[in-house]
């Protein structure tokens, strides 16, 4: 069983390293994903990175079942295998949101019928854009996903 993450500001994105392979290319994540932001980078990074060999070859799964004992996480980004891979070091961006128990029949048919995204790749310099605006239910999971879909290398760029 992986650990409870702890000690995370609730307002920090949470970015864990589930690859061990590349030193340098999670040098470079860490770089990237510290960077100011905002259309002018008029914002602070804030980041909780999970830099403990414990989670190396973690699944999408098996993060998201230890994730989700925090229940002020809405999104975690994990550096795997593709991501030291990928010239845009592109973070696999995993939904933590989970449907209610008792929802309405027609609702759960049309989830059922067509499922909200799970996953979507992101560059580091779009972590924060997509945690913050999903703290604050600016924004869905799925507005982001469509959008990684439609840029012609499928990942999420940052706003300019």
């Amino acid at each position: 069983m992986l650990p409870e993450i702890v000690g995370r500001d609730e307002f920090a994105a949470l970015i864990i390293r589930t690859d061990y392979e590349d030193e340098a290319g999670w040098r470079a994540v860490v770089a990237e994903v510290s960077q100011p932001w905002g259309t002018n980078g008029e914002y602070q990074a804030d980041v909780h990175l999970v830099d403990d060999p414990v989670w190396a070859g973690a699944t999408p799964d098996a993060v998201l079942t230890a994730v989700r004992r925090d229940e002020e996480v809405s999104v975690v980004f994990v550096a795997d295998g593709a991501t030291m891979q990928s010239p845009h070091h592109a973070l696999l961006a995993l939904n933590l949101f989970h449907e209610d128990e008792d929802l309405d029949p027609m609702y759960y048919r049309e989830l059922i019928d067509s499922p909200p995204a799970r996953e979507f790749r992101t560059t580091p310099a779009a972590v924060h854009d997509v945690h913050a605006n999903l703290s604050i239910a600016n924004m869905d999971f799925e507005e982001f996903a469509e959008a990684a879909l439609a840029d012609p290398d499928g990942i999420l760029q940052p706003v300019r």
